[in-house]
């Protein structure tokens, strides 16, 4: 285990049957608390992408939080996934499975530009549903995703798998 996922493991806590019976959610509040934790983060995943990215993609909503800095680190442009209407201006729609139900995320049609190299950002991937629809979102606008960037990866779930060819980069595995 590496210095970094010590640390964030020894703060990330576990909330049991949230947001329903059966889900033990993973909470990264106590890291957002720690600034010294969240630019650490921001930097493990700046140093992996510089100049390889164009654009940061975050998932509403922690993948802003996560998103948004790494964005600033690499001086990238950040495009945030919102649920439906949410965004002002014409969008794209892609729908997708949850390990607890169905969703769907918007872009704005001109957030992303054909060639653009792209990171996508979330603060964790279970079953890569949140993740696979973002990519196709971002490739159904002409971007090329360069790499998936996640805090937290649960491993008993297929998310890697849902997401493949596209790299996936996780710091704390469960």
């Amino acid at each position: 285990m590496s210095d970094i996922e010590a640390r964030l493991k020894s703060v990330i806590r576990d909330v049991p049957d949230f947001p329903k019976p059966g889900i033990v959610f993973k909470d990264i509040t106590p890291v957002l608390a720690s600034a010294a934790l969240l630019t650490e983060v921001t930097e493990h995943y700046a140093d992996r992408y510089r100049g390889k990215v164009d654009a940061v993609v975050g998932m509403e909503s922690r993948g802003f939080i996560f998103g948004t800095p790494i964005a600033l680190s690499l001086g990238a442009a950040f495009v945030p996934a919102r649920k439906p209407g949410k965004l002002p201006y014409q969008r794209i729609t892609e729908e997708y499975a949850l390990e607890y139900g169905t969703a769907s995320l918007d872009l704005h049609v001109d957030a992303i530009r054909p060639g653009q190299r792209v990171l996508i950002v979330d603060d964790l991937i279970a079953t890569g549903g949140t993740a696979a629809a973002t990519a196709r979102l971002v490739e159904r606008l002409g971007g090329v995703v360069v790499g998936m960037a996640f805090v937290i990866e649960l491993t008993f779930l297929p998310g890697r798998q849902a997401v493949s060819p596209h790299q996936v980069d996780s710091i704390v595995r469960y």
